[in-house]
């Protein structure tokens, strides 16, 4: 009896792998883009955390060179808040809600 009920838990547990692995191919192929002062600086970047494409408006290129920084490490900070966002809402919804330990690890083993 135990058997059965071992070999069910570990096919729920690969269902779940493969719906996890979906999830992180979804994810890597979204894209979000962050702002900055008012949309003057943006930034593209995909579930990857990879840069696609940043935009500087030409009135924010007459600012001090500090500016300028400052405005692009705020947009590159929105979007990486927004793809942690993403994530969260992606892994809530496959786990249905139900919050995982800090540290744990879809794919087992990964």
């Amino acid at each position: 009896m135990l058997k059965g009920g071992m070999e069910g838990l570990m096919k729920q547990a690969q269902e779940m792998q493969g719906k996890f692995q979906e999830m992180q191919d979804k994810m890597a192929s979204m894209e979000v883009q962050g702002e900055s002062g008012a949309g003057m600086v943006t930034v593209r970047m995909t579930g990857r955390y990879d840069v696609k494409r940043v935009h500087v408006d030409a009135a924010v290129l007459t600012e001090e060179k500090t500016l300028l920084e400052d405005l692009l490490a705020a947009a590159v900070n929105d979007a990486v808040r927004k793809v942690e966002a993403q994530q969260k809402d992606s892994m809530s919804s496959l786990t249905g809600g139900m919050p995982l330990p800090p540290g744990f690890k879809f794919p087992f083993g990964s």
